[in-house]
């Protein structure tokens, strides 16, 4: 079933959490995803707090990064969660950022063997199972959870490139796309997803982030969401987003200039293409072309004032 959800941004302060979370719920909307990011909020926490003031809504944790955690703690507090609020959990794991995982210290040499190893690890403890284990960085002897979970949570991997969307197919219970996803870079992950599975695919659900502005002006909506995509084109961590548009020498060209000219220099059909902008119903059928292209479920990343774009987005719902 196709499903819309909303994040929480990482710049919320978090006694703000439990109220966001259940005007979340109250709008109608499937799921709320928490962002872990270094030295924001930490995402167990938050997940926690959205859970405990909320009936009916999923919490998705997007994403704990692999290496921050030993994997039996990673379990556990799925595991806790998951028992609390049966049903209700989604837990995303993926490589974290490569400058922020160097700067705690904790930066591994093989970020996809690392997170390879700790979604195996994770996902077995939350099926109950006793895991012994000699990775190069997963090393369990004998580990199981004394409360594994009834109905375990699914597991996604939090990936961008085609190695590690390889990965996913064949390591985790779905995948968590970052923004912008794009029906282009949907198709392009779903066929990394397959060769990773190998000859034995297998229900494997995507969630796409992607930016949000909802404005009665279409203009207005773009505009509001220029300056994040500019500062985000000349970033080397779009390029697995941005390669199957095949915008070519443009890209480099509106990437090469100045920041506060890169703005408005993107054409309407980028911004189109890269967020979910425009009125109601433009919004609703970016949203659709997304279930279309093969999302699972749409979360929906608001760029402005978050309390007034909910409201908004209510009206998709």
């Amino acid at each position: 079933m196709s499903k819309v959800g909303f994040q929480v941004p990482r710049t919320l302060h978090p006694a703000r959490i439990a109220g966001f979370a259940q005007a979340v719920e109250a709008v109608g909307m499937d799921e709320l995803w928490v962002v872990e990011d270094c030295f924001y909020p930490s995402g167990i926490a938050a997940a926690a707090t959205a859970l405990a003031v909320t009936e009916r809504v999923t919490v998705g944790i997007g994403i704990l990064p692999a290496v921050a955690r030993n994997a039996v703690f990673t379990a556990m507090e799925a595991a806790t969660l998951a028992e609390a609020h049966p049903g209700r959990l989604v837990c995303g794991i993926g490589h974290g950022m490569r400058d922020w995982m160097r700067q705690i210290g904790a930066a591994p040499a093989s970020p996809l063997t690392a997170l390879a190893e700790h979604l195996d690890a994770v996902r077995g403890l939350l099926a109950g199972q006793e895991v012994t284990v000699e990775g190069r960085y997963v090393r369990l002897d004998r580990a199981a959870l004394r409360f594994p979970p009834a109905q375990p949570p699914p597991v996604l991997a939090g990936v961008r490139g085609p190695k590690s969307l390889e990965l996913a197919g064949r390591h985790a219970d779905g995948t968590l796309l970052a923004e912008p996803v794009t029906p282009a870079y949907l198709a392009a992950a779903r066929a990394a997803i397959e060769r990773g599975q190998g000859g034995a695919p297998r229900p494997h659900p995507i969630t796409a982030y992607t930016l949000f502005h909802l404005d009665d002006d279409p203009a207005a909506a773009r505009d509001a969401v220029r300056p994040t995509l500019a500062a985000a084109i000349a970033d080397p961590a779009w390029a697995a987003h941005l390669a199957p548009l095949d915008l070519g020498r443009d890209l480099d060209r509106i990437a090469a200039l100045p920041a506060d000219e890169r703005a408005a220099a993107l054409p309407d059909a980028w911004v189109d293409d890269l967020a979910v902008v425009g009125t109601a119903a433009d919004c609703a059928r970016r949203v659709g072309e997304l279930h279309e292209a093969g999302a699972s479920s749409v979360v929906l990343s608001a760029v402005g004032d978050l309390d007034e774009q909910l409201r908004r987005a209510a009206r998709l719902s």
